[in-house]
């Protein structure tokens, strides 16, 4: 009789490697991309983003057309303007002749005197750029400008879609508030798992701008969309911590507009807020002084000729009575202009919508100070400030295109509320309509 053992009830050793921890091992972080602009037309996102862009652009032009055939002259007209001359309208003037003569030269500039059109309010970039382009690529000079603006918007679009797929993936993590959004860009790279919640929302953000009210000046010769395109991939630089490629883009918006001077200050508090291993040390805050550098240029520049280092400013000041005032008093100047019934109608109307798109600018901050979204929030307030504190309200809509947080936020909510998109659309579908055709009919617009 054989004695038979009882089988073993001992566990097995685990592999060597798994013995040495069950726990999996720590993930690598990724690696910033030092291209990330390569690709930028081959994930999914970005291909139906661009379509979108492209298809909102045949609606404008087609917009502008018809504004050309129903607003000719006086009503009796037999002929449409030019489709180039809807689009030769307002701030383009100024443009076009800083472009052709400088800030001082020819009509009706004189020496060094302050120009009777006071067009030392428009900052350099577009202008120069606007320049450049004419000399080499295109001749017509309105066609060159809105040659710019598309190119431009395109890239503007690219950039805010990653702006707004990144803030999609990384709400609700730790610190994902702020420090370097860098170790997250594997959950947003196309085809990962996560990627998709992520380009709803660079799609539905994209959407909303390319459709909110004054859209119109995307597609004009007008900074808007160039500011964006340098402004918006600035900004996702320093969201994934590649500060020198921050410090270099904010350096050309703020060539661009003004409003480059916010987005310095906000990227310096992004920088202060995050963290130790997110800044990996101090050093990089150097190229956070670039910004600066245009704006210092241009001061200098002014001052050699007019002796008056704030003389855009002073400009503003002549031309559009952009004094200072108190906060309630702008206010109470814009609610006068808008419902006194003394202005005519078309801009008692857009003093309307100077109120209601400031009252929109303070809701923003207030939810961006709510979700401790410091860097965001200081940009928002010193651009409301700047616009809140001059003798009325002026251009308010028209600067909503350059808040961003507006619509990766926007994008957020309807993610989850569907009907708020509905509801978006009925709203600023038909305001949208109705300023492009304001404006390409020749009436102020914003």
């Amino acid at each position: 009789m054989h004695d038979t053992q009882a089988p073993s009830t001992r566990v097995p050793a685990p592999p060597a490697r798994v013995a040495a921890g069950l726990r999996r091992p720590a993930r690598r972080p990724a690696a910033i991309p030092r291209r990330p602009w390569r690709g930028a037309a081959q994930s999914p996102m970005d291909r139906s983003v661009l379509w979108l862009y492209a298809a909102t652009r045949v609606g404008v032009w087609l917009t502008a057309y018809c504004a050309g055939w129903l607003f000719a002259g006086d009503g009796s007209g037999r002929a449409a303007p030019s489709l180039l001359g809807r689009w030769q309208q307002w701030d383009w003037d100024h443009y076009l002749k800083i472009a052709e003569h400088g800030y001082f030269g020819g009509p009706p500039g004189s020496g060094g005197a302050p120009t009777a059109d006071n067009r030392e309010a428009f900052f350099p970039g577009f202008p120069l750029l606007l320049r450049a382009v004419h000399a080499v690529l295109i001749p017509q000079w309105t066609a060159a400008g809105l040659a710019i603006s598309f190119v431009a918007g395109a890239v503007a679009v690219l950039a805010l879609a990653r702006i707004a797929r990144l803030e999609a993936v990384t709400a609700g993590r730790p610190g994902a508030g702020s420090g370097d959004d860098a170790g997250r860009l594997e959950a947003v790279t196309p085809g990962r798992p996560g990627a998709g919640s992520g380009d709803d929302a660079g799609r539905h953000a994209v959407f909303y701008l390319l459709l909110s009210p004054c859209a119109v000046f995307l597609a004009a010769g007008y900074t808007e969309a160039l500011f964006l395109a340098v402004a918006l991939p600035c900004w996702l630089a320093a969201r994934q911590g590649r500060w020198a490629a921050a410090g270099l883009l904010g350096c050309a918006a703020c060539a661009v507009r003004v409003s480059g001077l916010f987005l310095a200050a906000a990227l310096v508090v992004r920088f202060v807020t995050a963290g130790r291993e997110a800044r990996g040390s101090w050093w990089p805050a150097g190229w956070l002084v670039l910004p600066a550098l245009p704006a210092a240029a241009y001061c200098w520049f002014l001052h050699a000729r007019t002796g008056d280092w704030m003389d855009w400013k002073h400009a503003q000041e002549r031309g559009w009575y952009r004094r200072f005032d108190s906060p309630w008093q702008a206010w109470g100047h814009t609610w006068h202009a808008a419902f006194s019934h003394t202005q005519s109608t078309p801009y008692a109307l857009l003093f309307q919508f100077e109120l209601a798109a400031m009252v929109v600018g303070l809701a923003l901050l207030g939810l961006l100070l709510w979700r401790r979204r410091w860097a965001e929030a200081v940009y928002l307030a010193l651009t409301l400030w700047a616009l809140g504190t001059s003798y009325w309200y002026m251009s308010v809509p028209r600067a909503s295109l350059l808040w961003w947080p507006l619509w990766t936020v926007a994008a957020g909510w309807t993610l989850r509320r569907p009907w708020l998109r509905t509801a978006y659309v009925a709203v600023a579908g038909p305001l949208a309509t109705v300023l492009a055709v304001a404006f390409t009919s020749g009436r102020w617009a914003g």
